[in-house]
């Protein structure tokens, strides 16, 4: 360890302070100089500089040009904002890595692959008398075997399974655990009286995961984003990403100053970057070349598995003398349309107008997210006569969008979140992609604020490390604003499986959404928010997957938010 000498006298400290000062200038105009180069564009200053401008409290430009494009080997790593935040990362991923799959070179036999209508599951047996009842557990065995009829001998599928009676319109999901040798269960609560029947559906198979999780660290650019730049007249259009392959073109830097969330386009060939004014998602086209047998929908993607023998059960009430709590943990069911919770506040049933309107009543509702928290604003506007939007030249489904009910003296807003943004034609105006966190910044919360946060559906193309950093700086503003407003009641929204194709696998696969929903769980555990489980409000309902849920379901889960708000009510 270094020592430093102490220095002593009169005056001594003046002429350091002379000299510390006349070393920072000469040091800022030799970094000025060399940020300039000779059309008089500026270039990111390198990250000693940049810190040390943000100590020195200067303002950094987010709209500059580089020079020296981006190299491949570092092609699409997105930096952690601390050393903090690259141990978290770190420890996110180790811990919700998926098991292991099966390698598929391009030659590979579809024959040797997981078959979900060749493959089975089996209840198994309880007792001798095979008698359920409300409060047990029942489990089941699920076998995966290939085209040929073998049973497969490694695990990584990705599997779901629900217990549903349609006639009670009742459901819950089951815990799936991999045995890791072609062998699966999975455990369901059983929560009702009646008729309780199982389904079990392969979402993708492991060697489908494989593809997809190369295809993520090979092609995270295999979305096309372009930017119009404007001066007067004059247009140009340029390509976008949050990574950009390394070309002789100078590149704009648009990440944000605050959160450090990364973003890029290539240059025009005349304009400066301090002239792109919108974004748009270009194109996209599906290129999974001879792994698009692995993506087939009714063959082997979102398929039912057939039960081996009966697939439903019969449910006595629950006994007498002993009851049997459920062993395993889930957020809550279905029964009768209605969802209810197992641990937690009840949830509350706001079936009128009125009801809804009286919750809200002097409160200040913000929804930030993506267009799945778009839909409990269109609910609530649609549902309250007297919330009355007030939106002038916003985009359809981007918003920002704002309603008011001056009776009750209440506000929700929207705001979607900033990019990446997988939305257009049309493009959207760059000055409405506004960040999570930036905006939550600007809230003084308190007991009549309420802030609802959905991210999830946008950033399935990209590498996860994004999608971490991007929650690590929300989650930074939302520990600010509470600090600071302690009563402020702050709810997240989890992601929630999707109808595929062929083509949406390509971009936001379901594997996709089930690694942001752990990884979005993680990254708020400990936190003081409450949540909407949508993964287990999808999952369980009769209704089809869909990327925007059905009425029945959205006005669930506005149920459960209003139950926060007004658990009273």
């Amino acid at each position: 360890m270094k020592k430093y000498t102490k220095i002593e006298g009169k005056g001594s400290h003046h002429k350091c302070a002379k000299v510390c000062m006349f070393g920072v200038v000469v040091f800022f105009l030799v970094l000025l100089s060399r940020m300039l180069d000779n059309k008089g564009q500026t270039k990111p200053p390198p990250p000693l500089a940049m810190n040390a401008m943000k100590k020195a409290g200067h303002n950094i430009v987010a709209q500059t040009s580089q020079a020296v494009p981006p190299k491949d080997v570092a092609y699409c790593r997105v930096q952690p904002h601390s050393l903090q935040d690259a141990v978290e990362e770190r420890h996110l991923l180790e811990s919700n890595v998926w098991p292991q799959t099966p390698s598929v070179p391009e030659n590979f036999s579809l024959s040797e692959t997981s078959n979900p209508r060749g493959s089975n599951f089996i209840i198994l047996p309880k007792d001798v008398q095979q008698q359920w009842h409300v409060g047990d557990d029942l489990k089941v065995l699920i076998k995966m075997k290939d085209f040929k009829g073998n049973l497969k001998k490694t695990g990584g599928d990705f599997i779901t399974a629900r217990l549903h009676n349609q006639a009670l319109q009742a459901g819950v999901t089951g815990k799936v655990v991999d045995h890791l040798n072609g062998s699966y269960s999975a455990v369901f609560p059983l929560l009702w009286k009646g008729m309780a029947e199982v389904e079990v559906t392969l979402i993708h198979t492991s060697e489908a995961i494989t593809v997809l999780r190369r295809i993520t660290q090979e092609r995270p650019d295999r979305i096309k984003f372009m930017s119009i730049f404007r001066q007067g007249k004059k247009t140009e259009m340029s390509t976008c990403n949050i990574c950009l392959r390394a070309t002789k073109e100078p590149i704009c830097n648009y990440t944000d100053i605050k959160t450090g969330d990364p973003w890029f386009c290539y240059k025009p060939k005349t304009l400066d970057c301090d002239t792109r004014t919108t974004h748009t998602m270009y194109r996209f086209t599906p290129e999974f070349g001879p792994y698009t047998k692995l993506f087939q929908s009714k063959v082997n993607m979102k398929v039912f598995i057939p039960p081996s023998g009966a697939a439903r059960v019969s449910v006595l009430p629950k006994e007498i003398r002993v009851y049997n709590s459920p062993k395993i943990s889930q957020p809550g069911y279905y029964y009768q349309g209605v969802w209810r919770t197992l641990s937690g506040p009840p949830v509350q049933q706001f079936n009128t107008p009125t009801d809804i309107g009286r919750c809200l009543q002097n409160k200040m509702l913000f929804l930030y997210g993506d267009s799945t928290v778009r839909q409990w604003y269109e609910y609530l506007t649609a549902t309250i006569k007297d919330l009355k939007p007030f939106n002038i030249n916003s985009m359809a489904k981007v918003g920002p969008y704002m309603a008011v009910d001056y009776q009750r003296n209440t506000i929700v807003r929207f705001q979607i979140h900033s990019i990446p943004l997988v939305h257009g034609p049309p493009p959207v105006p760059v000055a409405e992609l506004r960040y999570i966190a930036n905006e939550l910044d600007t809230l003084v919360g308190g007991a009549n604020t309420v802030v609802v946060i959905g991210v999830w559906a946008h950033f399935g193309p990209f590498p996860t490390e994004f999608y971490i950093r991007r929650l690590q700086s929300i989650r930074r503003s939302v520990v600010r604003l509470l600090n600071r407003a302690p009563d402020t009641l702050v709810v997240v929204r989890t992601s929630n499986l999707r109808y595929l194709t062929t083509t949406i696998a390509w971009t936001n696969s379901d594997f996709a959404t089930v690694e942001r929903d752990k990884i979005l769980r993680a990254v708020f555990k400990g936190v003081n928010v409450r949540w909407v489980d949508a993964w287990d409000m999808t999952l369980a309902h009769y209704l089809p997957h869909e990327l925007h849920p059905k009425p029945p379901i959205i006005r669930n889960m506005v149920n459960v938010l209003l139950s926060y708000i007004c658990p009273g009510h």
